[in-house]
């Protein structure tokens, strides 16, 4: 394969952590060679809680990812959550001085700095600023202004900020195993570019990425981001609701969630209690386990909508609602979305990617198969390949340093 480069991407999860490493050739084809799914520990809502046991996790998945490959990881796009993460919309504006009142690649430089002149505090860190739609002249809706005439090239962009603290104590976990950070990526806008469709994301579309610690949401009109947002309730407060409810372990809730939860259940013949799930016997009705889910489902979808505009969202949003996330393998999920929102609603998996994607054809990895995918469309600008003597060097002198240790 020519001109073949490697990528990597590590989704730090609340309940998992995923490494996977891909091949991308000329085409932008993607093919997984391999990927390392661990345990997370050390994580709470997508915020480190524990540098040690997160950096294990990490290292744990990492190192199944480069067995599985047979590459060495010299370094990965990583994905970032939790509710620290805020963003704005702001506008940029600049003038065509030149004769020719030609626009260049330079002026979209301009106006994106100016766009970024946004005030941000000491304690926040600019994460992404995208650009929505340009105007020239005050022709609105321009994709690509290079090459038009005007004398005023305006911008609006949507920035995304992040809690400083928050990406360090993420980025120590990552640079402590030997691997060095290609780019930080917000989960919502890596997910979407695993699950939602080109018509979708034109037409207005919301993706709600219900995960483990956080519902990551983003909002898309006219084929450009609109809104992007982290709620800190999923999988996570389901699980714990279970437990309390019913009186179970944790653990036991967890497992009678993933193995007989629905939020639309037939109750007809159902009243016996599910089987015993733990060696010291635990049971709970079928009825009351999915009456919990549910309530707390229907407070989800709500909470999604309070993020849409309040009046006529059907309009904004007409190609509906698309969940993923491992909370959105629930049964009855999208038909339980589709009676509250009364718009389209299904349950997303990752696409667009070849190779051992067995692993990954399921909305649990939506977050790692869109990180590959960003890396593969920004792989110009940031990419670096894997598997070189540097890397193996890299590796050599942390596993040295550990032995020491």
């Amino acid at each position: 394969m020519r001109n073949r480069t490697t990528l990597a991407s590590i989704d730090v999860g609340t309940t998992k952590v995923c490494t996977t490493i891909a091949e991308v050739n000329d085409g932008d084809v993607i093919r997984v060679a391999g990927v390392g799914i661990t345990p997370s520990h050390g994580l709470h809502k997508g915020l480190v809680v524990n540098i040690n046991d997160a950096r294990e996790s990490i290292r744990e998945s990492v190192s199944k990812a480069e067995k599985a490959s047979g590459y060495r990881i010299e370094s990965a796009f990583i994905g970032v959550t939790g509710r620290h993460v805020s963003s704005l919309n702001n506008r940029g504006v600049v003038a065509i001085t030149r004769n020719d009142r030609l626009v260049r690649s330079d002026d979209l430089k301009r106006v994106l700095q100016c766009a970024q002149s946004v005030k941000v505090p000491g304690d926040r860190k600019l994460l992404h600023i995208i650009p929505r739609s340009y105007s020239v002249d005050g022709q609105p809706g321009v994709k690509n202004p290079v090459g038009m005439h005007g004398f005023r090239l305006d911008v609006e962009t949507h920035v995304i900020t992040a809690a400083v603290a928050s990406v360090q104590n993420l980025t120590k976990c990552i640079r402590g195993i030997g691997v060095d950070i290609e780019d930080l990526v917000l989960e919502p806008l890596a997910s979407s570019e695993a699950i939602l469709t080109e018509d979708e994301k034109q037409v207005g579309g919301v993706m709600a990425d219900i995960g483990g610690g956080t519902t990551d949401i983003a909002v898309f009109k006219d084929g450009s981001i609109w809104h992007t947002a982290i709620l800190p309730v999923a999988g996570y407060q389901l699980t714990r609701d279970v437990a309390i409810g019913l009186g179970l372990p944790f653990d036991v809730a967890e497992e009678m969630k993933k193995r007989y939860g629905s939020v639309m259940p037939v109750y007809e013949g159902q009243a016996d209690p599910v089987s015993s799930l733990a060696e010291d016997g635990h049971g709970a009705s079928y009825q009351d386990l999915c009456d919990v889910l549910r309530a707390r489902v229907e407070e989800i979808i709500r909470l999604i909508l309070l993020e849409l505009p309040r009046s006529e969202y059907e309009a904004m949003v007409p190609a509906g609602l698309v969940l993923t996330g491992g909370s959105s393998n629930l049964s009855g999920i999208d038909v339980l979305g589709r009676d509250i929102l009364r718009i389209p609603v299904r349950v997303g998996v990752p696409t667009n990617i070849t190779g051992i994607t067995d692993a990954l054809r399921d909305p649990a990895y939506a977050t790692s198969a869109g990180l590959l995918l960003w890396g593969a469309k920004n792989q110009g600008k940031r990419t670096k390949t894997l598997g070189g003597f540097s890397a193996s060097l890299r590796h050599l002198m942390f596993r040295i340093k550990d032995l020491f240790r």
